[in-house]
């Protein structure tokens, strides 16, 4: 399950949808009450990964001639962070509950998987096509509205088998952000949202955890985490070439 999260929380494919459907062949003695929380929180492994890779990035603050200095960039970067995960935060809070007993099933997973591997073909033959017309280099650059329109389609990753990182992705190369820049965009916006998220299930679960079910999620997030880094660097890399 670790390595699986590793791979899938940052390509543009759903890790809670695969992690719903390795469920089908790897079966856990665990309660569905466990299983629940332990998807969303083994993805806190992962995003680790991406604190320790970007730290230069998203830590606000530096050194410059001796003294600790603020950077007003990253702190920017931050409120449109916190923007952007404003309406999945509120669409989450109200339906968490129902769109888990409703949507959590292979059969929408599959049909989810589909319709955004499709939708990604169609985006990148368009941008292939456009000519002219601004795009937004650097993820410094992104301004607020920008940010609050990928916070909508962020939306759509509450529905397992919809990839966060795919759907933000795609719904910022819609609006002309650059594909490195809302690739990065994206995996800064998953650190708030997924450390919200696990307080959330963890709260809901309860923090009473038998011995096992520790190990099973801190082994889980360990190799979450290790995998990330690789996955992170290379897909980084990648999209800058192709």
């Amino acid at each position: 399950m670790g390595i699986v999260e590793g791979i899938t929380e940052w390509l543009p494919i759903s890790s809670t949808g695969h992690m719903i459907l390795l469920e089908q062949i790897v079966k856990f003695n665990a309660s569905e009450e466990f299983m629940s929380m332990f998807r969303v929180v083994i993805q806190l492994g992962a995003i680790l990964a991406v604190v320790v890779l970007f730290w230069h990035k998203l830590w606000p603050f530096g050194l410059q001639h001796g003294r600790v200095v603020s950077k007003p960039q990253v702190w920017q970067l931050w409120f449109k962070v916190i923007a952007a995960i404003i309406p999945s935060g509120i669409v989450g809070v109200l339906f968490d509950d129902w769109m888990e007993a409703h949507f959590h099933n292979a059969t929408v997973v599959s049909i989810a998987l589909i319709v955004y591997g499709v939708a990604f073909i169609l985006v990148e033959r368009r941008n292939a096509r456009r000519v002219g017309g601004k795009t937004v280099e650097d993820v410094y650059a992104i301004d607020y509205k920008t940010a609050l329109l990928i916070g909508c389609f962020q939306c759509l990753s509450l529905i397992p088998g919809t990839s966060r990182s795919g759907a933000t992705i795609v719904g910022a190369l819609l609006i002309g952000v650059s594909r490195v820049a809302a690739a990065e965009f994206t995996f800064f916006l998953a650190v708030p949202v997924m450390i919200g998220l696990s307080l959330i299930k963890i709260l809901k679960f309860g923090l009473v955890f038998t011995g096992s079910e520790l190990l099973v999620l801190l082994l889980g997030s360990a190799v979450a985490f290790v995998v990330s880094l690789l996955v992170v660097r290379f897909l980084m890399n990648y999209i800058r070439k192709h």
